[in-house]
């Protein structure tokens, strides 16, 4: 590559970068002119040109040129040859910030110009790239000041080849996009493990991060499970997804001073670190220590930070389950520094956005696998089609007799997921694969251990029914064997008989006596019995009464499919029992708002095949719930729900005939406007 100096006679000079239209040429030789000054004219070598395919539009005194490439390639090529001299400006008039953000922008769109140019992309790919490459364009005419170009398919329309009237549609699609409630509403957390320093235990690691409200003193998201080999540094280095992760879906009222990052340490290997016994082939999960940040330290920072985490242990391992607790309120009278160069090194971002926005705005971060980490809930918006059916349950506490022994036992709960079809997946954190069983962490001598462990289920809806839980308690002997010793289990069906699913909340189940792992291969001889103290029927065993073993989980639902309204449930399955379709509409009306709109695509489904059953009997209840739908999305609380409504009518809405029954039934009401006494209840109507 080279300029052309153009010191032959006739020469055009040309620099690279240059874009000449040839009108003639001659043995090695073009004759033409610079696009950009066209008046003057003149010959250059064939060897310094790379030629383009392109097509004449208006041939004559006035014909333009127009490369077949990819029109948004061409307009990126012009884009940036405008913003280059701008970007110029910028810097004499010292605006440091706008010159530095323009130049990271134009650097990226000739890395995704380049991409676009090779042209070794799924469709797909193109069409996320395409649509990355218009925001960061759009976002720069902005920035300086240009107009925003009209576009259609990534293309700019040609004003000389479209209507007024779709040029004006056009515009008003753009404007209403950019009116949607702002998505930097949402923000996540990205979080990548680098290793754990100094510590000399030799044995094999399990950090789990995850986001913690020490105001309401509860997890925000679900774990992500990290292994670390003996060195302390992640097990699988080149699978990614098993050292970084992004806690997606926070809201803004998750950023405040009482959120915090909470990494709670786990040791592999023996019941007491450092023991000189034999070796011993059973492994326990035992704790090791806990380390913290605060969210607020890092909304100031605009790239992935690197943070040395000091790591504490609890002074008295019975306290495990509240450590990080009292790390954040700094009792430390209960916690001490495990020695004093042991650190959790981890790189932190804060992303702000639509996660799909982020995925191309930070695609360094992305360029290898991320696991997602979810929150405990929904996020704001739940948009018609999403789908989520997790069951999240944490193993809180027990009370076990000592069975004999003249000191406390070591407890350990295996966790299986057991239905009509085998065995289902259990998942103690993202970041790794489900397994087939779960093992608690064991607590050394307590017979009443607090765990406080959060495993998650993801169950097909249609398997809830038959799927049950079943928590196997053992002894973990010290002794040389090291044997585990199977004393009891506890069980709970996840679905409930009348089809809906195991309550949110606490559950104290009854530990039943079982020495035998062959006694629980049967699934129906134990499901028969009373799984919860409050499942107790009048007449029962006065032995189970009385048993002074319990065992504590807490549940937590988080489905687009499944409810645990008994009312939401009669009105969706409605066609089961038909008798109860009008007491489920009236019903609707005093459903909480966010069972309604977390089914709002299913609600409205069932209003309008409840409309087509029968339009002379449910249309009037119908007409009401439609409205009373519409109201709700008015309140303060549920307005970011008006684009889910705005989805489904689009994109979903099937009812092509409703509109004739709902234009009867709001006659009807404007027919009785006449009538004072109903005012009331029209203006309720047609607010």
């Amino acid at each position: 590559l080279a300029n052309f100096r153009g010191t032959v006679q006739h020469g055009l000079p040309l620099e690279i970068g240059d874009t000449v239209q040839i009108l003639e040429k001659c043995e090695g030789w073009y004759r033409g002119f610079i696009v950009k000054n066209p008046n003057v004219k003149g010959i250059f070598p064939s060897s310094y040109i790379h030629l383009k395919h392109a097509h004449i539009k208006n041939k004559g005194q006035f014909e333009t040129v127009i490369p077949t490439e990819e029109s948004v390639i061409t307009e990126m090529t012009v884009t940036l040859r405008d913003w280059g001299t701008m970007w110029k400006q910028l810097y004499v008039k010292n605006e440091a910030e706008l010159f530095h953000r323009l130049w990271h922008v134009m650097t990226e769109i000739l890395e995704l110009r380049q991409q676009v140019l090779l042209g070794h992309l799924t469709h797909e790919r193109m069409t996320d790239i395409k649509q990355h490459i218009v925001a960061r364009l759009d976002w720069g005419n902005e920035q300086l000041g240009l107009d925003l170009v009209p576009r259609r398919d990534f293309s700019m329309v040609d004003p000389d080849e479209i209507s007024v009237t779709e040029l004006y549609r056009l515009m008003e699609r753009r404007h209403r996009k950019r009116e949607l409630p702002p998505q930097a509403n949402m923000h996540h957390l990205f979080l990548q493990t680098n290793s754990l320093l100094n510590c000399s235990l030799a044995e094999e690691l399990e950090v789990f991060f995850f986001i913690y409200d020490s105001r309401d003193m509860r997890p925000i998201s679900e774990r992500f499970l990290v292994r670390l080999n003996k060195q302390g540094v992640p097990k699988s280095p080149e699978k990614t997804e098993r050292q970084c992760t992004l806690f997606v879906d926070l809201g803004s009222s998750d950023l405040r001073k009482d959120v915090y990052v909470v990494a709670h340490i786990f040791r592999i290997g023996r019941m007491v670190a450092g023991e000189k016994k034999p070796v011993c082939n059973t492994q326990y999960r035992r704790p090791f220590g806990c380390a913290v940040i605060n969210v607020c330290d890092l909304l100031t920072a605009d790239c992935k930070d690197e943070h040395l985490l000091k790591v504490y242990s609890c002074n008295t391992e019975s306290e495990w389950y509240q450590i990080h607790d009292n790390i954040i309120r700094k009792v430390s009278s209960r916690y001490s520094a495990v020695s004093s160069g042991t650190g959790l090194a981890v790189s932190l971002q804060l992303l702000h956005g639509d996660l799909e926005q982020i995925q191309k705005e930070y695609m360094r971060l992305f360029t290898r696998n991320v696991s997602i980490t979810r929150r405990l809930g929904f996020s704001d918006i739940i948009m018609p089609g999403e789908i989520r059916n997790d069951l999240y349950v944490t193993l809180e506490r027990g009370e076990f007799e000592k069975g004999g022994k003249s000191v406390a036992r070591n407890v350990e709960v295996t966790v299986y997921l057991l239905g009509a079809d085998g065995q289902g997946m259990v998942l103690s954190g993202s970041g790794e694969p489900g397994t087939d069983e779960f093992h608690s962490f064991v607590l050394y001598h307590s017979n009443s251990p607090r765990w406080s462990e959060q495993i998650k289920l993801c169950v097909p809806p249609e398997l809830f029914r038959l799927a049950h839980l079943r928590f196997e308690f053992r002894h973990c002997s010290t002794k040389e064997k090291g044997e585990k010793k199977l004393f009891g289990f506890s069980f709970v069906p996840l679905m409930q008989e009348d089809g809906r699913t195991l309550p949110d909340g606490t559950h104290e189940l009854i530990v039943h006596k079982c020495e035998e792992t062959a006694n629980l291969q049967d699934l129906s001889r134990y499901l028969k019995l009373p799984f919860s103290k409050a499942s107790l029927q009048p007449g029962t065993n006065q032995t189970m009464k009385n048993s002074k073993e319990s065992f504590w989980i807490l549940s937590t639902l988080c489905s687009t499919k499944l409810t645990q309204n008994g009312d939401m449930l009669d009105l969706l399955k409605w066609r089961t029992h038909p008798d109860r379709i009008m007491d489920g509409l009236n019903k609707l009306k005093d459903m909480d708002g966010t069972e309604i709109v977390k089914f709002l695509q299913d609600t409205l489904d069932t209003l309008f095949a409840v409309l087509d059953e029968s339009p002379q009997r449910y249309g009037l209840k119908v007409f009401d719930c439609l409205v009373h739908v519409i109201n709700l999305l008015q309140d303060s609380k549920f307005q970011h729900f008006k684009p889910v409504m705005d989805d489904y009518i689009e994109n979903h809405f099937a009812g092509a005939l409703s509109y004739r029954d709902l234009i009867r039934v709001l006659k009807w009401h404007v027919d009785r406007i006449i009538d004072a006494e109903h005012h009331e209840q029209i203006q309720q109507v047609l607010k």
